[in-house]
């Protein structure tokens, strides 16, 4: 059970950089993860999110920059890192003959803390049977394993990498009550992830990385400030349906009276827009968040 009571950054790096020979697997990689938080790090496949998290926790020596987990330095100090932060790895790896009674045993003993009987408590909470062996085990059955083994021993930080890639919809829900109280109880959460879906229901702050660079981070409640609501405008007439758009509404289809489009900025500056026009019918949705990853995915945030 970590005892860090130091700043409120549970993880601090400054432009880390590694390299593989020529390759850069992360670049100039610049993080402050605050306390208690939940912080989504998303990214496609090959983004770089699984080197940031084996630097951060002393698997991989930086090749420039820096970093700090939990005080750690992120190399001098990974012994420490590694033994007060809870890990889920993206290629969970288990001995075939163990028991999840053994293993749970096995990572007590390798701590040096007696965590069987809360590990007992997340077993049930997730309708795992510490008495099968690994290797019967399927592989979302693996999966649980391998969180109830990461947060048996309540740590300060909780660094998942995909953790829900085999679990199916009833285990995903089941856990992200458990890491949203983790949170409020002031732990924090380190969630990799490319499943945007579930980084929008649960995250309060997002970095995305693209090609082993930052491309933004900020907290969800900005991403949906910044992303477009979708509109669909029945005009009333002919006339009205027959104008120029105002710059912030990007229209995507146009047919006869309906427009179909996205804004750029706050609604209430497009509701004042409308204001006395002959709109006949008007349907707003809410922020596209998808739409706007999927932008960072594949331009970086630029243009």
């Amino acid at each position: 059970m970590c005892a860090y009571d130091g700043a409120m950054s549970i993880i601090q790096t400054h432009r880390l950089t590694r390299t593989y020979g020529r390759h850069r697997g992360i670049e100039d990689l610049s993080l402050d993860v605050p306390r208690g938080s939940v912080y989504g790090f998303l990214g496609p496949n090959g983004a770089g999110k699984t080197t940031a998290i084996r630097v951060l926790l002393g698997f991989l020596k930086p090749t420039e920059g820096s970093a700090e987990v939990l005080g750690h330095h992120c190399w001098r100090d990974g012994v420490a890192i590694k033994r007060d932060v809870g890990y889920l790895p993206g290629d969970l790896r288990l001995y075939h003959w163990m028991t999840g009674e053994a293993a749970l045993r096995w990572v007590g003993h390798v701590r040096g803390l007696d965590v069987v009987t809360h590990g007992r408590e997340l077993s049930e909470e997730f309708g795992l049977d510490l008495t099968r062996r690994v290797r019967e085990m399927s592989r979302g059955t693996r999966q649980k394993l391998g969180l109830v083994l990461a947060m048996a021993h309540v740590p300060g930080l909780l660094v998942l990498d995909e953790p829900t890639a085999s679990l199916d919809p009833v285990m995903q829900q089941c856990l992200h009550k458990r890491l949203r109280g983790l949170a409020d109880d002031g732990h924090t959460v380190f969630f990799s992830s490319h499943t945007l879906s579930e980084v929008d229901r649960l995250c309060d702050r997002v970095a995305i990385v693209r090609e082993g660079k930052l491309v933004t981070e900020q907290t969800l409640a900005s991403l949906r400030a910044s992303a477009g609501h979708r509109v669909t405008i029945r005009w009333g007439d002919e006339v009205s349906a027959g104008e120029d758009p105002p710059r912030f509404l990007k229209l995507i289809q146009r047919e006869g009276r309906t427009w179909a489009g996205e804004l750029d900025g706050p609604v209430d500056r497009f509701v004042s827009w409308l204001s006395g026009r002959a709109v006949e019918d008007l349907m707003i949705g809410p922020p596209d968040l998808e739409a706007l990853f999927h932008h960072y995915y594949q331009n970086g945030g630029g243009s």
